[in-house]
């Protein structure tokens, strides 16, 4: 028979709630920008190539990459991955979404640390994910506590990525944000209009850090039960 833990939505319920308001915000925003045109009629992979070879980054390819909201920069490959809605659209999204990735090639291109650091414990958080529950239950069914404990640890490296993520994604948003002026690609109003679409993005980092916080004391609190 099944037991469910009354606790769980206590603590989980908060945070999932916040992390759908997150999701709502940013597809919000991003529906809402696709549909604005930039003045100067440029789409992402526009802005991309005039960008790129200005700020040194000619070993950066761009390829597109199927889906929505699933752009990104691969440090590994050194590839600027571009849907096809921010690539081929002229819209102040498809800016907004381009020059943080961009922002993300300057953090590889200048060494920035964090990014760095999140990039070294990839494996780590990767392996912890599925090894950490496992972990903790046979300590909690079996009594060993120190075993749980370990489960509980190797859960705040999911913790430790996702608050290391917060700089790197509000410090890439900063660095487009620059490039949009820089470069003269959007003027004031577009750039506002930029920053609410990288806004929103960033609610979707913040919850998933309060996300990963409230499972740690969630599987805390069961420990304390226990000892109770």
């Amino acid at each position: 028979m099944y037991y469910f833990d009354p606790m769980y939505l206590v603590f989980m319920l908060p945070a999932l709630l916040l992390s759908v308001w997150a999701q709502f915000k940013v597809k919000g925003a991003y529906a809402k920008y696709t549909r604005v045109p930039n003045q100067r009629g440029l789409t992402g992979l526009d802005a991309a190539k005039i960008i790129l070879p200005q700020e040194g980054l000619m070993g950066v390819s761009i390829e597109g990459i199927p889906g929505e909201l699933t752009d990104h920069y691969d440090p590994r490959s050194k590839k600027l991955r571009l849907s096809a809605g921010v690539a081929q659209q002229p819209s102040l999204a498809s800016l907004a979404v381009t020059v943080h990735e961009i922002g993300h090639a300057l953090q590889d291109q200048q060494n920035y640390g964090p990014l760095k650091l999140r990039g070294a414990i990839v494996p780590a958080v990767q392996v912890s994910s599925w090894v950490a529950p496992i972990m903790f239950f046979i300590g909690l069914f079996l009594g060993m506590t120190q075993l749980a404990w370990v489960g509980i640890i190797l859960f705040g490296l999911g913790a430790l990525f996702a608050l290391i993520t917060l700089p790197v994604e509000f410090n890439a948003s900063k660095r487009g944000l620059q490039l949009l002026q820089t470069y003269q690609l959007a003027d004031g109003r577009e750039i506002q209009g930029a920053k609410a679409v990288l806004d929103a993005a960033a609610l979707t980092y913040v919850a998933a850090l309060v996300q990963a916080l409230v499972t740690i004391l969630y599987y805390v609190s069961i420990m304390n039960r226990r000892r109770n």
